[in-house]
């Protein structure tokens, strides 16, 4: 077989070729730290990278999203600790303002440092986060949720609905409370409240005041009011959930029906007692006149934080000078302080629910980074490289390239005329 120097000097190249491109592959590895360089290297272990590098930035989302609503509930939680403060210092102003050695001068000064602590509350309830959405206006995060109506009564703007953010997998938390939930409504275990005012929402012309109500069977305890049908009667009425009327408790009951009022008589007034509740009446009523006893935040008597703010300032900047608006005040602010400790009770209910919930996404946190330690080594144990094995590799590729080099000078070298 005959061997030509063109055969001698490919095959030479071939090698030194295939030599340098092995040495050049360790290179790379050793340069990038990694064992699979490209997808042909390894193709298996290539694909299961790409899963759990894809895996890997779903994981980090999430953690960019649990930092944003940790944001929003911190925000929230403190919103809601000042709003518990200042629901704190307007009942310390009203038991100062109940007292009966106070002029009318002083309660309107107490009027005025309650109308400060309003508008306080009317600000946090308008907060806005970092990106200029108001918190606590639903998914109407796009204007105040508070606003003063025509009669200058704050209204909700907002809806019901509770913005949520997926911060694990699994896992879709509310991320802010709206409006209705802090300031319009009760705990669930919030007691009855007495208020004094006629059918249509006007105040009550007599000068009838109550105490109470006291509960003496929560089983049986059910809304009713009192309606006046003379200065010496009166009846007893319930209320319809399903039409949302008040009609007679019983008409054929003359316990509850045309009942004899002896509440003016005497300093001891005169007990009424419906489903378990009692409060005592005292005082000249006026045909007409109306006491409501409702549980709080319930459908005969929503309950409302601004609006119990309104009516405490209203009868302390107005002089108590006769007989029935002394009973609007005294009514007024004992209904208003049973408000404010409902709504100061719903308030830390709502505030141990967004620290709940901050809590909550310090566990996925946790829950989180041990994943992404796991998403970490099964990513290294797939591509990364193995440094002493490579620095091996890379001397034996380099030993081999040389060997290839100078067999291939030597072979060059060979003539028959160095026989002859």
């Amino acid at each position: 077989m005959r061997i030509s120097t063109v055969t001698m000097f490919e095959q030479s190249t071939a090698s030194m070729n295939r030599q340098q491109g092995d040495l050049m592959k360790v290179s790379q590895q050793i340069a990038s730290g990694r064992r699979v360089v490209n997808p042909s290297d390894d193709p298996q272990a290539a694909s299961r990278a790409v899963g759990v590098d894809q895996a890997k930035a779903v994981t980090e989302q999430y953690s960019d999203s649990r930092v944003s609503a940790r944001n929003s509930l911190s925000q929230t939680e403190s919103i809601i600790n000042s709003i518990g403060d200042a629901i704190t210092s307007a009942k310390g102003l009203l038991i100062q303002a109940s007292s009966d050695t106070l002029t009318d001068a002083n309660r309107k000064s107490i009027a005025s440092e309650l109308k400060g602590v309003y508008e306080t509350m009317l600000g946090q309830a308008n907060s806005t986060d970092g990106n200029g959405r108001y918190l606590f206006g639903g998914y109407k995060d796009n204007q105040p949720p508070f606003a003063k109506d025509s009669n200058d009564s704050v209204q909700y703007k907002g809806d019901g609905n509770v913005r949520e953010q997926r911060v694990d997998a699994t896992r879709l938390m509310p991320v802010a409370d709206n409006g209705e939930t802090i300031f319009k409504s009760v705990a669930s275990g919030a007691g009855y409240v007495a208020e004094a005012k006629k059918e249509d929402g006007t105040l009550n012309q007599g000068n009838v005041t109550f105490r109470g109500p006291q509960i003496s069977d929560i089983g049986n305890a059910a809304d009713f009011r009192i309606t006046f049908t003379s200065s010496n009667t009166f009846d007893v009425e319930t209320f319809d959930d399903t039409t949302s009327t008040w009609s007679p408790a019983d008409p054929a009951d003359p316990t509850l029906t045309n009942v004899a009022y002896t509440g003016g008589e005497g300093e001891a007034g005169q007990q009424v007692t419906f489903g378990g509740i009692s409060i005592t009446l005292q005082g000249e009523p006026v045909d007409e006149d109306s006491i409501l006893v409702a549980k709080a935040g319930g459908a005969s008597r929503g309950a409302d934080l601004f609006r119990t703010m309104e009516e405490a300032i209203r009868v302390l900047e107005n002089p108590a000078d006769d007989a029935p608006k002394k009973a609007d005040m005294r009514n007024t602010l004992n209904t208003a302080m049973r408000d404010l400790d409902n709504s100061l009770d719903n308030v830390l209910t709502v505030r141990a629910s967004a620290g709940a919930r901050l809590n909550e996404l310090d566990v996925i946190d946790s829950v989180g980074s041990n994943r992404m330690l796991n998403y970490d080594q099964t990513l290294s144990d797939l591509v990364d490289l193995d440094y002493a094995e490579a620095i091996s590799e890379y001397s034996l590729r380099q030993i081999g390239m040389q060997a290839s080099q100078k067999a291939f000078v030597d072979i060059k070298g060979l003539s028959l005329f160095n026989y002859m």
